[in-house]
């Protein structure tokens, strides 16, 4: 989402500041500002507002579909081998965001495990 970042950097925002527009974690936003994961409707139009621009002026379209390629090269043959499948964003976006809340939730674990290690 080049539009996105180079207004956010010409304005001089940083990307916690947007993170904080959308409510969403600094990760998660960098994510989003990247193209990796969607950006929502309600979400374009706050970050527009705090743009001061009109969401047609940032929002770019996404690619409909990412193709995997299936291919079982220990044997050379089976099903998949050299089978494409496109797989909607919609699915990839919701694994993403799914994976990036694991990994926030083991670095919160990992964190209140030190506390307690420390305090005994």
């Amino acid at each position: 989402m080049e539009k996105l970042r180079t207004l956010r950097k010409q304005r001089g925002y940083t990307q916690e500041y947007m993170s904080n527009i959308i409510a969403t974690d600094v990760s998660n936003y960098s994510r989003k500002e990247s193209g990796d994961v969607r950006i929502f409707d309600d979400e374009w139009e706050k970050l527009a507002k705090a743009l001061d621009v009109k969401v047609e002026d940032i929002k770019e379209e996404r690619k409909t579909g990412n193709t995997v390629n299936f291919n079982d090269s220990s044997t050379n043959s089976g099903p998949f081998m050299n089978t494409h499948y496109n797989i909607p964003d919609y699915i990839l976006e919701n694994q993403q965001e799914y994976i990036a809340l694991l990994k926030q939730q083991i670095e919160d674990l990992k964190k209140e495990n030190e506390k307690l290690k420390s305090s005994k």
